[in-house]
């Protein structure tokens, strides 16, 4: 439930807000999380005017804005084309048009596409106060503890890396069972990321090449069952998805 309602225009208004914990105040971007009906209190900030709407190329590098939403993101001409075939895989229209990066990013469970397919791309995130500098692996499972009074406001990923993303769902608009992404750098490294199952999409790879790539994917999901499939399904999945992502670069 929703006790107070703030839209700063400055950061540091956003930030100074963030850091009550009476009331708990959290950021709003899109609201696709916290106007689902919940008995917890909270304030929020909305953050639709502070400017973090951006898409820009800096160099090999596109900076989005947090409150850059999934399809402004998906419309926009830099944006990886595979990215925007995850990007389509992870909501509706009508979601994707109010969801934004940041929010998506830290909702996100192993069933999020989109997630699945920006870890593999190894981002780098701004968080504040302290203009800090993370990856998006190193927050992802500690996103409930390092979080609170702090914000998001830029992930960067990379334009000169190819990426891949194959996966296998009930029928083509339902969430994956198991999905695949994979990222390969001009140097020949390669980050295999898993998704369909768990709290977060897991990293099963960061090589200097892709060998072993389907093996450790195997490996990554070889425990990975639930009421949606089985452990040797997914783990048998998951290496031929990954091995179709290889060939992809190959061909």
């Amino acid at each position: 439930m929703i006790t107070e309602y703030h839209r700063p225009d400055k950061l540091e208004d956003a930030l100074d807000l963030l850091a009550r914990t009476n009331p708990l105040t959290v950021p709003l971007g899109g609201g696709t999380v916290l106007n689902q009906p919940s008995d917890q209190q909270v304030a929020v900030v909305d953050l639709q005017a502070l400017g973090l709407n951006l898409i820009e190329p800096r160099g090999r590098t596109l900076s989005i804005g947090a409150t850059v939403t999934l399809q402004a993101l998906l419309d926009a001409s830099k944006t990886p084309l595979v990215l925007k075939a995850a990007i389509r895989h992870e909501a509706t229209y009508n979601i994707r048009q109010v969801a934004t990066v940041a929010g998506a990013l830290m909702a996100a469970d192993g069933r999020s596409p989109f997630a699945a397919a920006i870890l593999a791309l190894a981002p780098e995130l701004t968080l504040q106060p302290g203009d800090e500098k993370v990856s998006y692996g190193e927050l992802l499972p500690l996103r409930a503890e390092q979080m609170p009074g702090r914000l998001i406001t830029y992930v960067a990923i990379p334009l000169d890396v190819k990426l891949a993303y194959q996966y296998v769902a009930r029928s083509p608009a339902d969430l994956p069972i198991v999905c695949a992404a994979v990222a390969k750098w001009p140097s020949g490294r390669t980050r295999v990321v898993l998704g369909g199952y768990g709290e977060s999409p897991l990293l099963a790879m960061d090589g200097p090449n892709p060998q072993g790539a389907d093996i450790a994917a195997r490996d990554a999901y070889r425990e990975a069952g639930d009421q949606w499939a089985s452990a040797e399904y997914r783990s048998d999945v998951a290496a031929k998805l990954t091995r179709r992502c290889i060939d992809e670069f190959e061909n």
